[in-house]
């Protein structure tokens, strides 16, 4: 039987739940794949690290939750960094889940790079590698051999790359287009509802999807990456978050809800990336009017669509209906199980 070793960088909520899927799920991948994975290695930003070649007891450090400390008779426990993680450990693949840097994707691409250049398979579930560094990563990833897999960067384990890899083959997709951040999608949703902008902040702090500090969701950045990751894998874009035409919904008010509604309309943080009529792929996010009768009208609260308009297919809309953190971590374990799927043919 195979022993497929895994390295984790980040053990936050989607971690800790991806733990928890890969613990639950690790006889019945032995059954169907032959494969017997194993963590070898865990690194967080404040709790320390877990270094166990032999492999971690994925249920005795997902009971600390995202976090606790870790149980101090945990076989391992030290304090290592990622990269240091990255450099020496000993792994198959490396799960890159460590928090975002939306201004430059570091240090997630340079871990990305390391662990390519040992010849390690790589999945991220970090948005910031693959808006910032997309062409080189998986340039790298083809010279050194290794699989490369992000299903989760936009829209948590909702097939999007995957749909136009292995369903829309030959297809040549000329826009994308959706609402992809959850955020400012709920505020707007419960600003149209009449309620006062501190107490939708609050809900959604205690709901889990609202940041302490939003700023990034409300000013656009979130978005803008989430498009741009899009646009570099299904257009072969080559573009940057800041090549992205960006306007957040700050400086929405309720008086603008009101006037759409009264022409029939509602507002929607929009993102939309296509061919210009040099070929050339431009990228917008902005606030948008939409009829009520457009299904971009009926994406509420925390659910997210994406379109992909093709040459052959024209276009196709996938809908995530308000995922919870275990979408997230199920992006993370299907790109894993095409890890074990590639090493076996």
């Amino acid at each position: 039987m195979r022993k497929l070793k895994v390295a984790m960088l980040g053990f936050g909520n989607a971690g800790s739940a991806f733990g928890r899927m890969l613990a639950d799920k690790h006889e019945e991948i032995k059954e169907r794949y032959d494969c017997d994975v194993i963590v070898t290695a865990i690194v967080t930003g404040r709790r320390g690290s877990i270094v166990n070649p032999g492999g971690i007891d994925l249920e005795k450090v997902c009971t600390a939750g995202a976090s606790g400390a870790f149980p101090e008779d945990t076989e391992g426990l030290g304090a290592l960094t990622a990269m240091e993680v990255v450099e020496t450990a000993d792994y198959d693949v490396v799960c890159e889940m460590t928090p975002l840097n939306i201004f430059t994707g570091q240090p997630a691409i340079d871990h990305i790079k390391a662990a390519f250049a040992r010849g390690k398979h790589v999945i991220t579930a970090n948005k910031g590698p693959i808006a910032w560094a997309f062409d080189e990563l998986e340039q790298m990833a083809k010279d050194n051999g290794c699989m490369f897999f992000y299903e989760t960067v936009v829209m948590d384990g909702t097939p999007v790359f995957n749909l136009t890899e292995h369903t829309l083959k030959m297809c040549r997709v000329t826009e994308v287009s959706g609402i992809l951040n959850s955020t400012t999608n709920y505020i707007l949703e419960e600003m149209a509802k009449g309620r006062d902008y501190d107490s939708i902040m609050e809900s959604g702090r205690q709901l889990g999807f609202v940041e302490a500090d939003p700023a990034m969701d409300i000013e656009g950045y979130d978005a803008a990456a989430k498009v741009t990751a899009l646009l570099n894998v299904l257009m072969k874009a080559g573009i940057t978050p800041d090549m992205v035409d960006r306007t957040g919904i700050e400086n929405i008010t309720a008086e603008d809800i009101k006037d759409a509604a009264s022409r029939g309309k509602v507002i929607k943080l929009l993102c939309c990336g296509k061919l210009d009529e040099d070929g050339k792929v431009t990228a917008f996010v902005k606030p948008v009017e939409v009829e009520m009768n457009d299904m971009l009208a009926s994406i509420d609260s925390t659910t997210s669509v994406v379109s992909i308009t093709t040459d052959l297919m024209g276009k196709i809309s996938v809908i995530e209906h308000a995922p919870e953190i275990e979408q997230t971590a199920y992006g993370v374990f299907g790109d894993l199980l095409r890890v074990i799927e590639g090493l076996q043919q």
